[in-house]
């Protein structure tokens, strides 16, 4: 067989999206997967009872309906329809309506009392631009396309998310929404740049409410295989790499993989002082997550979280803050902030008749070996009372179980990554194109380059894009 253009190893979303990439400029790929499946962190399974779909890892995806790579593709006519829910983020309080974060501005800041014009003026003036802002956010270190746009976000984003929200607002109520979102960060969020990622997922939410993926997140990197194949590039699963010898030819490599696995993979192949870099690349903290088979809804004090399809639990600005502090110095919050997802409200397929499915995770330090179960399940419960009578059966997912389940989520770090100001955009290491390595043939695709974690697919676009400079040579 002659050689191929390019092998991608991993068939994540960035692995697909990387192969998708150079398939569709006419390069030859071969896509090799170590599980019997592919998707990474985007499967889907029965995890509890037969008949409940639960999502192993991400479950809801602002970022991916906004990919500006992922929006080219004609995903849809290859089985990917996106379901959204009527809100997008419910915060519940201990005192009075739990906060909900709508598409419409004015909706959204009706809830948030006297703090409706700060919103206004913080977030709404953004919302013309978001896209250009997200579209520039999304990839590495560069000039941006739209600079006044993006200088007028960066003036904001620049905060710790406890900063912003204390300068931006005067009510609690704005201020836990706004750290709601921060806290996706995995980050303390005493640290700055932590309001970059709240302010993304705001300004993402009023752009399109944060949906589902019908059928599973599975549907993601299906649809990506689908229309991989469709342009002539081959996917083998069921095919562990070890080292670098043991791959076709190729002109060039791509790995959706992390730092020490491209490390311990293709090290021969790189310069040693790189791979120091490589080993000391920082991966955080992981998180502890529960799946539930539910006998109905969760029965939220507040029934408009319903209406939600993710529910962000952990009260008050103070109390997220210390919960996430606690998680970052190697502690477990008594109180832990919890991001919840709702997926079979919207996709009613993924659970039997009048059934649910339930979805939580919470950070922990990395490595964590501590059950958290009964403090994520008294967390719910302190907002939705009677929660605890409507399981049917629950599986608990340790930092050590997702490791072995996804070998890029090293210690049970899902985001590929600390992304803090020394990490952010110098991922793994700091090079003007952060996706090659000293090997002209060799690059890295996954969460742990530039823009990071999520499922957007946008580090396999720009891997990909550094690949073809090389291909065309």
């Amino acid at each position: 067989m002659s050689a191929l253009d390019a092998v991608v190893v991993g068939a994540g979303p960035n692995g697909l999206a990387a192969a998708v990439a150079l398939a569709r400029e006419g390069a030859s790929v071969l896509v090799l997967e170590r599980a019997d499946e592919i998707g990474g962190g985007t499967r889907s399974a029965e995890r509890t009872l037969p008949g409940f779909l639960h999502d192993v890892c991400s479950a809801v995806h602002p970022m991916g309906i906004l990919s500006p790579f992922l929006k080219q593709l004609p995903l849809g006519e290859h089985g990917l329809s996106w379901v959204c829910p009527p809100a997008s983020v419910a915060h519940p309080l201990d005192e009075g309506e739990a906060v909900m974060l709508y598409k419409s501005l004015a909706r959204t800041g009706t809830g948030l009392g006297r703090d409706a014009g700060a919103y206004q003026r913080l977030v709404g003036r953004l919302v013309p631009h978001a896209e250009d802002i997200l579209s520039d956010a999304m990839g590495p270190l560069r000039f941006p396309a739209h600079p006044i746009a993006f200088a007028r976000f960066g003036l904001r984003a620049a905060f710790s998310a406890n900063r912003l929200a204390r300068l931006a607002f005067r009510g609690e109520r704005a201020r836990a929404l706004l750290a709601g979102c921060g806290a996706h960060s995995i980050l303390p969020l005493t640290q700055p740049l932590t309001a970059a990622l709240g302010m993304m997922f705001l300004l993402a939410a009023h752009l399109e409410d944060w949906p589902v993926a019908r059928g599973g997140s599975q549907a993601i990197p299906s649809a990506l295989a689908s229309y991989l194949r469709s342009l002539g590039g081959r996917i083998e699963t069921g095919c562990f790499v070890e080292r670098l010898e043991e791959l076709p030819d190729a002109r060039v490599v791509l790995f959706d993989t992390s730092p020490a696995q491209l490390d311990t993979i293709a090290g021969p192949a790189l310069p040693r002082r790189y791979r120091r870099r490589l080993r000391r690349y920082r991966y955080g903290p992981g998180v502890f997550k529960l799946d539930w088979a539910l006998d109905g809804p969760i029965p939220w004090r507040d029934p408009r979280c319903l209406e939600a399809s993710t529910v962000h639990v952990g009260g008050s600005l103070a109390e997220i803050c210390a919960s996430e502090r606690d998680m970052y110095r190697g502690r477990h919050a008594e109180r832990p902030f919890l991001i919840v997802c709702q997926q079979s409200d919207f996709d009613p397929g993924r659970a039997p008749e009048g059934k649910r499915t339930g979805y939580a995770y919470c950070h922990v330090p990395a490595g964590s070996t501590v059950d958290r179960t009964d403090a994520i399940e008294r967390q719910i419960e302190r907002f939705a009372p009677g929660f605890r009578d409507r399981i049917l059966d629950r599986q608990a997912m340790t930092p050590a179980w997702l490791a072995e389940h996804n070998p890029n989520y090293v210690g049970g770090a899902i985001t590929g990554g600390v992304a803090d100001a020394f990490q952010l955009f110098n991922r793994p290491v700091t090079r003007l194109d952060p996706y090659s390595t000293p090997n002209p043939r060799l690059f890295l695709c996954s969460s742990s380059t530039p823009p990071g974690g999520g499922v957007h697919g946008q580090c396999g676009y720009w891997a990909a894009q550094s690949a073809l400079r090389r291909l065309r040579r």
